[in-house]
């Protein structure tokens, strides 16, 4: 097909701040998993699918199948959809967790699916 770009799995943009290999990363709607250090500005390959152990909203227990947003100001993965502003600034829907997690945890399993 004389379209076809990437699968899509991972991308190539510039990182929005200094990021470290693991860290959730959100550029508007866009969503992934840095897969190296960067600098701000800096090209960083982001991983779109996959399962991830994210850090989560400490005092949440998590059940499988429960729908994952992105806390951005926070970085941190969490049940809640809202962020107490205007539906425009709601967190990111980013998947669902594939394992529970208790409260309070640090971390939680995620499956991306954006």
């Amino acid at each position: 097909m004389k379209n076809f770009i990437q699968s899509g799995d991972a991308v190539t943009v510039p990182a929005p701040a200094n990021v470290s290999s693991g860290d959730g990363v959100q550029i508007g709607s866009l969503f992934g998993v840095a897969n190296a250090d960067a600098v701000s500005g800096a090209d960083v390959v982001l991983s779109t699918t996959g399962i991830y152990t994210l850090p989560k909203t400490s005092a949440q227990a998590w059940t499988v199948g429960a729908t994952i947003h992105w806390d951005a100001e926070n970085g941190v993965a969490t049940t809640s959809a809202d962020d107490g502003g205007t539906p425009a600034t709601d967190f990111l829907l980013i998947g669902h967790a594939v394992a529970a997690a208790a409260n309070p945890s640090a971390m939680g399993t995620v499956r991306l699916s954006i």
